[in-house]
């Protein structure tokens, strides 16, 4: 077979090298054989990776899938540190048999890549949603309370109830759902991450818009967080009516005095039992 006949099929075509195939490869003695050879064990070998990967992901949700729970939804945010926009929660129940590859921690990805897989869980999803708390809203409450209605609200609007929630770090004292609160969820849940990006994914379109009604500040870019040319911006300029005025720097820029001197504590009472 023509060297370019095997990489049409086996390394640009992504088909299945069968073995009586490879075995003759291996005593192929053209260097161009070889190399289809060698990137066909190499995708292979990632892709054994990325499945182990995945399946590691899953350890959350397949612990309870093994206990009966079935539908199991990742909730999460995105805009918490921004200095204006909103805040933005994502939530999402997805198929237990939904292996995504390339999901990731929605920080980690790059924008091509969030939005591609945003629009496959979109697309593959039981069901998803998304919610948020407007800036009135962070300014009133704090932005861990604003945090916490958002992924209350984007809950809420899921078409189907979950029985259980997967959030990272939090619990929604509100709902009457079995929730496991986990650090650093984004990254260790499948279904968290998912949500995660179809909120980052929201936001920053959302952010991008709001770059062509507020001129100048670069929302586009930097999406309202605190970067230099943000502070640039805020200094000159002054503030613009989606800006977080209990965030010290708009103030600053506004010539406030600072308040909420803890923007991101949480609400009082405990918030170890499970609901």
């Amino acid at each position: 077979m023509p060297v370019a006949e095997l990489r049409a099929r086996f390394v640009d075509g992504d088909r299945a090298l069968p073995e009586e195939l490879e075995a003759a490869l291996e005593r192929d003695e053209r260097a161009g054989a070889r190399e289809v050879l060698r990137l066909v064990r190499k995708r292979r070998q990632e892709n054994r990776a990325e499945g182990q990967r995945l399946r590691h992901l899953l350890r959350y949700e397949r612990e309870l899938w093994e206990r009966g729970v079935v539908l199991v939804a990742g909730v999460d945010e995105a805009g918490m540190a921004p200095l204006a926009g909103p805040v933005v929660a994502g939530a999402c129940i997805l198929p237990r048999d939904y292996r995504p590859r390339g999901i990731d921690d929605s920080k980690q990805l790059d924008r091509k890549e969030r939005e591609r897989l945003a629009e496959d869980i979109r697309r593959n999803a039981v069901c998803w949603a998304t919610a948020r708390a407007e800036v009135d809203e962070i300014d009133g409450l704090n932005i861990y309370r604003a945090g916490l209605l958002a992924l209350d609200r984007a809950v809420r609007a899921l078409s189907v109830r979950p029985d259980h929630l997967l959030i990272d770090a939090r619990k929604l004292q509100e709902l009457r759902i079995p929730q496991t609160p986990i650090i650093h969820g984004d990254a260790l849940s499948l279904t968290i991450a998912a949500a995660s990006i179809l909120a980052k994914t929201v936001r920053d379109a959302l952010m991008a818009e709001m770059d062509g009604v507020h001129p100048g500040y670069g929302f586009a870019r930097h999406k309202g967080y605190p970067t230099a040319e943000h502070f640039d911006a805020l200094k000159r300029l002054g503030a613009c009516p989606i800006h977080r005025r209990s965030f010290q720097p708009v103030r600053e820029a506004l010539g406030l005095v600072p308040v909420q001197a803890e923007l991101f504590a949480a609400p009082p009472g405990p918030e170890e039992s499970e609901i």
